[in-house]
């Protein structure tokens, strides 16, 4: 189909060659879009790859950048102000695997990132984007990791930062996103409602120069969640796992994470075979799941009512797409409730170690309902994601986080408290 002129189609974006409509398939020049025209379909990033080998990637440096020949990126990206996000540890889950009755586990753990989840990665390439676009204000609609990777990665870049959340978000995410240097606006009003005024923002004169990362950079931004297939395929010694669980608020991350695998496959770098995605969702926002399970293919808004604030989007966009990836590859959706949540965190920290946030727990949680339903294979291997850090949601767990006992400093007060 023919492109449609949009930008300066000289600009480096490295193996990037157009936008492509994912309905309808019109092909736009790269540029700060994120609808087609023709359809109002979301536009995702199309690309003319080059050779690519593992030994190539290899000799790469340990952070997304190692894969900068298969991302919308310039050849140098490596070497510009960044927070160079990604590498994190694939940890392998043989406690948590013992507890629930699986063969083989492993925790893909986001939380060592630079603001201590996944979005450092998306953010990390719309930031190029933002530059390639001459904008000099980063911003967001958050509901509260990206408001701090944005914050950070615009901080690092000299960039000027503005991020919107919904007032209710925890405490540590609000210090996290206002701490950066950057302008932090609180909105009262749900995710969908402060994206929806992103939206307005983008086409006043008050939000010129402005790149918005999930919105008017959403393409490129949405490729960063790339990046996680690539190093669980990596880290498993260039294979892919039979089957993932993948936490779902917008549905991007596990839309990008099967074009991940599947770029992999046509590239040559892993072998072909089947696989199976699941997307994991809180009881009070689980559109998806609830769309799953009734067999419909339109996900209906809710308003959201859940501790997992990170994943509380009523209206996901990649909502559809999910329910196709899951049914395409004989996954599901699954969702948890919130006391099922806080149970998966403490499971999770006490078999291996990791404190999750309270999205973690939903994938923790699903991955343990799955299993009990006989949904999830137990003898296959399976990853899990944990996308952010528990102490940015410590209010989850802090009711049930007492000491053992209050004593004196003696051993004879230490004897009589656990003489039992």
């Amino acid at each position: 189909m023919a492109l449609a002129s949009t930008a300066n189609s000289a600009l480096d974006f490295g193996p990037a060659s157009a936008l492509s409509c994912r309905e309808c398939g019109t092909r736009y020049d790269l540029g700060p879009i994120f609808a087609c025209i023709e359809c109002f379909g979301p536009l995702e990033v199309a690309y003319d790859f080059g050779p690519v080998t593992r030994e190539e990637i290899a000799a790469g440096p340990t952070n997304i950048w190692r894969y900068s020949k298969l991302l919308p990126v310039p050849g140098n990206v490596e070497t510009r102000p960044n927070l160079q996000p990604g590498w994190t540890k694939l940890v392998k889950a043989d406690n948590l695997a013992g507890e629930l009755g699986l063969r083989s586990l492993y925790i893909k753990d986001d939380s060592g990132n630079p603001t201590h989840s996944f979005k450092d990665r998306v953010v990390a390439i719309a930031l190029e984007a933002a530059r390639n676009f001459g904008f000099h204000t980063l911003s967001c609609s958050s509901t509260g990791n990206l408001a701090g990777a944005v914050g950070a990665a615009a901080a690092r870049a000299g960039l000027d930062s503005c991020v919107f959340i919904p007032s209710n978000l925890e405490e540590a995410k609000i210090t996290m996103a206002s701490v950066y240097g950057g302008r932090l606006v609180a909105i009262d009003g749900t995710y969908d409602e402060v994206n929806r005024f992103c939206s307005e923002l983008i086409g006043d004169e008050l939000g010129e120069k402005w790149g918005f990362v999930n919105v008017n950079l959403r393409p490129y931004y949405a490729e960063g969640s790339k990046t996680l297939a690539y190093e669980i395929a990596e880290q498993l010694g260039w294979r892919i796992p039979d089957q993932i669980v993948i936490p779902v608020a917008s549905g991007s991350q596990l839309t990008k994470i099967d074009k991940g695998f599947r770029e992999l496959i046509k590239l040559g770098l892993v072998e072909e075979k089947p696989y199976k995605i699941f997307g994991a969702q809180a009881e009070g926002c689980s559109p998806v799941s609830s769309a799953y399970k009734a067999g419909h293919d339109v996900v209906q808004p809710v308003k959201p009512d859940t501790i997992a604030k990170s994943l509380a989007i009523g209206n996901p966009a990649d909502g559809p797409y999910v329910l196709d990836i899951a049914r395409r590859t004989g996954g599901a959706v699954e969702d948890v409730n919130d006391r099922e949540v806080v149970d998966a965190i403490r499971l999770l920290a006490r078999t291996e170690g990791i404190f999750a946030e309270t999205a973690g727990g939903v994938t923790v949680g699903v991955l343990r309902k799955l299993t009990e339903s006989g949904a999830l294979d137990p003898e296959a291997e399976t990853v899990v994601l944990n996308t952010g850090d528990g102490l940015k949601t410590l209010d989850a767990v802090a009711a049930e986080a007492r000491p053992a006992a209050v004593i004196r400093p003696s051993l004879a007060a230490f004897r009589t408290a656990f003489a039992n």
